[in-house]
């Protein structure tokens, strides 16, 4: 669609080729597997799978089976796994595709194999187990079971067993290793009744980072393939792993231009509810970004601010739908057309996500997701 409005996101799509090669290096021999659900987290799920795939990933994976079938129809046949079971009236477009269906029941099973038997070849599953994260998977109990009926369908075959991790952002949790053991004890107990997967997973971003015994044959990175580490306490054990020239580099930057300036006086308030003050005649600039694109409502009370001319410029007051206010101060050195960073550097200054999720009270995941779809991704 052609875009009029001077608002974007730039996408580095050489940073996702940066973070999923260095990941690929801190887990190696294991495989890493790019989670490309949400849109990419929000990024674009398209050019972010062709440049993890570039990066050395060697699968893909996405929560949706609409979003395996628009990786297809770009044209990106490397493997994909859905990360939790499909609808039923769904299932047959995601085998026909070519991507690799979950499952955690039995229902779910006879069904996939039901599937697989009117395509006529067999189809590999991943076999999910919950291990105390209790959102989605089999019972631990009844896991040799369920992968004894896949084995047993003639239809299908033990793609991979796998379960989630629930804490592993925070390295000083010892659930995740209590996770681990029962994942083990459940793989153990799997290859005794005679189902052997082809590949064992288990960490996500943090688990492959701060916990190196859960990596096993792949690990499934998404917020680290897009320049962020899960919390800081996983960002600082990363930093302890890699060189002081390595690092992961945010892939993602938002900005607009600068639409009007207009001349206040000091006591003016401004935006919905007036709760912003001008403490002196200031510019106060108005950027056309909302918060049906992403920039949360509470962005500007909660002391969010924007560069501009490589400063940083305090929001002044509520973002509304599709505008927020700049209070620009006393200075006149902002005039229409003037880059605006919301997210990402300009000069010597820089707005990270990681700033915004502290200022909104959320995580890093909840910023770049939400960046609405009315702002075009630009590949840079």
């Amino acid at each position: 669609m052609t875009t009029y409005r001077p608002s974007w996101a730039e996408i580095d799509v050489d940073a996702v080729r940066s973070n999923v090669a260095l990941l690929c290096r801190l887990v190696a021999p294991s495989r890493l597997c790019a989670v490309v659900k949400a849109d990419g987290y929000g990024h674009g799920s398209v050019e972010v799978a062709r440049a993890a795939l570039a990066g050395g990933a060697a699968m893909l994976a996405v929560a949706l089976v609409e979003e395996a079938i628009t990786l297809r129809e770009a044209g990106i046949m490397a493997p994909v796994l859905l990360l939790a079971e499909a609808p039923p009236d769904a299932l047959g477009a995601l085998c026909a595709s070519g991507a690799t269906p979950t499952v955690y029941s039995e229902p779910g099973i006879a069904l996939a194999a039901g599937v697989a038997a009117y395509l006529g070849h067999p189809v590999a599953v991943h076999l999910k187990v919950d291990t105390g994260m209790h959102r989605v998977g089999a019972d631990a109990a009844d896991v040799p079971a369920l992968a004894g009926r896949i084995t047993a369908s003639g239809s299908l075959t033990l793609g991979g067993l796998w379960t989630h991790f629930a804490v592993a952002d925070d390295p000083d949790d010892a659930f995740t290793a209590e996770q681990i053991v029962r994942f083990e004890t459940v793989v153990a107990a799997t290859r005794a009744a005679g189902c052997r997967p082809e590949l064992v997973h288990a960490a996500n971003s943090a688990g492959a980072i701060a916990h190196p015994r859960s990596r096993y044959d792949l690990v499934r990175c998404g917020i680290t393939c897009y320049g962020h580490a899960p919390s800081p306490a996983v960002g600082k054990v990363l930093g302890g792993l890699v060189g002081p020239d390595e690092g992961l580099r945010p892939v993602l930057a938002l900005k607009s231009r600068v639409h009007c300036v207009r001349r206040l006086a000091a006591g003016e308030r401004t935006s919905y509810g007036r709760t912003y003050e001008l403490s002196e005649d200031a510019d106060v600039a108005d950027v056309p970004l909302g918060y049906a694109d992403g920039v949360r409502r509470q962005l500007g009370p909660a002391g969010g601010e924007v560069l501009i001319n490589g400063r940083r410029r305090r929001i002044a007051g509520t973002v509304t739908m599709d505008q927020l206010l700049i209070d620009c101060g006393a200075e006149r050195d902002v005039r229409p057309g003037d880059e605006v960073v919301l997210l990402g550097r300009q000069g010597a200054e820089e707005i990270t996500a990681e700033e915004w999720a502290e200022r909104l009270g959320t995580i890093v995941y909840e910023v770049l997701c939400g960046i609405g779809s009315r702002v075009p991704r630009l590949a840079v």
